[in-house]
Parts: C-alpha cells; sequence; structure tokens
C-alpha cells in the first residue's frame, strides 16, 4: 500500500556531487508507521517490512564515506506526509527513497518502481487516489496539503506540472532498481510506473517510490516477511543507489555525441586511436551485487574481458580495460548494445578507484 510520493524538484538539473568529496544525502523513507500499519496481507504489517528493509539499507550506505544517510523515521513511529519531506528538505537530500509493499484483491505479484507523473491508466489513477487518501487520517489536513483533493485528478494534475523538471532522474534511478530487482533476485517486474501520489509539494530532489512486493500474494508475501527476503531486496536497493551516484559522477564525462554502432569487442581495434591516459585504467562498470559471480562470458551475456573487485558487501564487475578514453567508450557501447542499459566508464590508478573527474585531469599522450 502506497501512502506516499515523490515529489520532482523545480530545478532543471541535478547537482553533481564529486566522488568522494561532499557526501551524497539520501533520506529513506519507510512507509506507514505506529499506528499506520499499511496493508495487512496475509496477516503481515507493511510498515515493519518496510522499516526493516530501510533500515538494513541505511546500515550499509552508512559503512560508504561518499554517503550520508537520513531516516524519516527508524522507529515505529507514524509521520505525516507532510513533515517526510521536511526532513528531506532540511537535509538538502541529493536523492529520495521511499519504500512500500503492495496490495491487491487477486494473486497479483512482482515488484515496481514509481515516480511522479500522470497517471497513466485508471487503475494508476485508482491506486494514488486510495492511497493518498491517508492523509485525511491527518489533524489539519487541509492546512498541511493546501486544499489538495486526493479524489480530484485535477489536484494531481498540478502537482505534476510543478515537479516535472525532476522526471528524467527519477526515471534513471527507477531503472537501476527494477533491473537489479529482475536481473539479480529473478523477481518479477511490474515495470516502471509514474502514478500521481502525494509527498508535499515543496521536495527538491530525484525521487522513487518502491514497491518490494504484495503481502497480499501468499508465495511473496511469505518472502517479503523473512528475514532473507528482506536482506535480499535491501542488498538490491543498496546497489540501485550506489550505481545511479555513481553514473551521476561519471555523467558529464560521458560523449554527447553517439559513438558508432559496435556489434562485438573483437571489432574495435586494441590500440583504439585517441587520447592515452598514462598511469590510468580504464573500464566500463557493468554491475554490483552480493553475489561473487565467475567471470565468464555466459554469466555476462557473451562479454568477456571481465574483472571484478570486492567493496566491503558488495562486488562490482567491469568490462574492458584500457588507458584510452576514445577506446573505452567504444567499449562501452559493446556493453550497452548486449543489454548493460546503465553501465559506465570508471578509473583505477595503482589498482585503486578513483573519480572519473580526477582521472580525465591526467596529461594524456597520442597512440
Amino acid at each position: 500500500m502506497i501512502i506516499l510520493i515523490v515529489i520532482i524538484s523545480a530545478f532543471s538539473k541535478p547537482a553533481i556531487v564529486e566522488p568522494y568529496g561532499e557526501k551524497f544525502v539520501v533520506v529513506l523513507d519507510a512507509g506507514h508507521g505506529g499506528h499506520d500499519p499499511g496493508n495487512r496481507g496475509n496477516g503481515y504489517k507493511e510498515k515493519d517490512i518496510a522499516l526493516k528493509v530501510v533500515l538494513a539499507v541505511g546500515a550499509a550506505l552508512e559503512k560508504d564515506q561518499r554517503f550520508k544517510v537520513v531516516y524519516t523515521r527508524s522507529t515505529d513511529e507514524f509521520i505525516e506526509l507532510h513533515e517526510r519531506g521536511k526532513i528531506a528538505n532540511k537535509a538538502k537530500a541529493d536523492l529520495f527513497v521511499s519504500v512500500h509493499c503492495n496490495s491487491h484483491r487477486s494473486q497479483a505479484y512482482g515488484t515496481e518502481t514509481f515516480v511522479l507523473g500522470l497517471h497513466a491508466n485508471d487503475e494508476n489513477f485508482n491506486v494514488a487516489k486510495n492511497e493518498n487518501s491517508v492523509i485525511l487520517l491527518e489533524e489539519n489536513y487541509e492546512a498541511n496539503y493546501e486544499g489538495f483533493d486526493p479524489n480530484s485528478p485535477e489536484s494531481i494534475i498540478g502537482l505534476t506540472l510543478m515537479q516535472e523538471e525532476y522526471l528524467d532522474q527519477s526515471l534513471v534511478l527507477a531503472s537501476f532498481v527494477q533491473n537489479n530487482f529482475t536481473r539479480k533476485l529473478k523477481r518479477k517486474s511490474r515495470g516502471v510506473k509514474q502514478a500521481g501520489f502525494v509527498v508535499l509539494h515543496q521536495t527538491y530532489m530525484p525521487s522513487v517510490l518502491i514497491e518490494l512486493g504484495f503481502l497480499t500474494n501468499n508465495k511473496e508475501g511469505k518472502y517479503l516477511n523473512s528475514k532473507k527476503g528482506q536482506n535480499e531486496m535491501a542488498k538490491s536497493i543498496i546497489s540501485s543507489i550506489i550505481g545511479y551516484k555513481e553514473s551521476l559522477d561519471a555523467e558529464y564525462y560521458m560523449p554527447e555525441k553517439e559513438t558508432p554502432k559496435i556489434s562485438d569487442t573483437d571489432s574495435i581495434a586494441a590500440s583504439a586511436t585517441g587520447e592515452v591516459y598514462e598511469g590510468i585504467t580504464f573500464k566500463v562498470q557493468i554491475e554490483a551485487g552480493s553475489n561473487d559471480v565467475v567471470l565468464v562470458a555466459k554469466n555476462f551475456r557473451g562479454l568477456d574481458k571481465l574483472s571484478k573487485v570486492r567493496f566491503g558487501e558488495l562486488y562490482k564487475y567491469y568490462f574492458g580495460s584500457t588507458s584510452s578514453y576514445t577506446h573505452i567508450k567504444q567499449l562501452r557501447e559493446v556493453a550497452v548494445q548486449k543489454g548493460y542499459d546503465s553501465c559506465f566508464i570508471v578509473a583505477f590508478r595503482n589498482n585503486e578507484l578513483i573519480p572519473l573527474t580526477e582521472a580525465l585531469k591526467v596529461n594524456t599522450s597520442s597512440n
């Protein structure tokens, strides 16, 4: 059941945080809480499951020096929607992630991740309408939400028009989340969706609302209520947040002009022309996760020239290895064509990962 929505900022471009510099602030929101249990499918409590997953995500991110974690709630308490937004704004968050569990009168199952937008169909609108009605349980809701009517399509349209600037960034994060759920955990994906859930009017950051699955589904509800299921879902979300942050770090250094389509690594000359960055090794990060996967082509959609590095509880998997930035951009295109849509370039010096911004400042030489 969803009670919270993501609001996309009125700014046109997210601030790019330098790697290993100023911390990347992530606000984690466990849906429901206190006297609001969320949905009770199969007797489980959505508020408890959401909180356990959020705390696991936060505990892992807090061990990474690049991140600062802020919780809207870390205990079983009821936090009004407008207060959740104030917490995110006060923290000057770079990212807002809300975690929930779904319900349905049937045995529907699967994960889905929402961003704020116009509902594409009546079903999405009805979900938004039902879940936004939670604000009616709050005191002074008329003042807190400035006349917002959860039953009015016009109210939702007004919100989305005001907050559409961060839609692209929110969709990128949502794609990371859904891809990880599907590829790493083999969960059924119900897709990335847009709908008009309400959190507040003044939350200025890329944001997503994650539906872990359906508590009303007998099998999925049992999985989500288990420690194993909660840990696995948390690790997948952790990987998604890290991947999203690292993709932002590299954003300004992706080629603006499309490079030629490459059908296979063998068609790329090993001595690709272009600038060579002395002492730097570029690689394409294609995946990250908690599982230690054997480096063979069949496990990575036919890609070879693979490597991996363990960072805490995560393994990061890389394709290619070169000091030529031209060459690595071509290899990234290969990875994209193999289905790794969210892959990005990283840089190493003396076998240590360094910010791409730093690597590209190194003196270069011609091939």
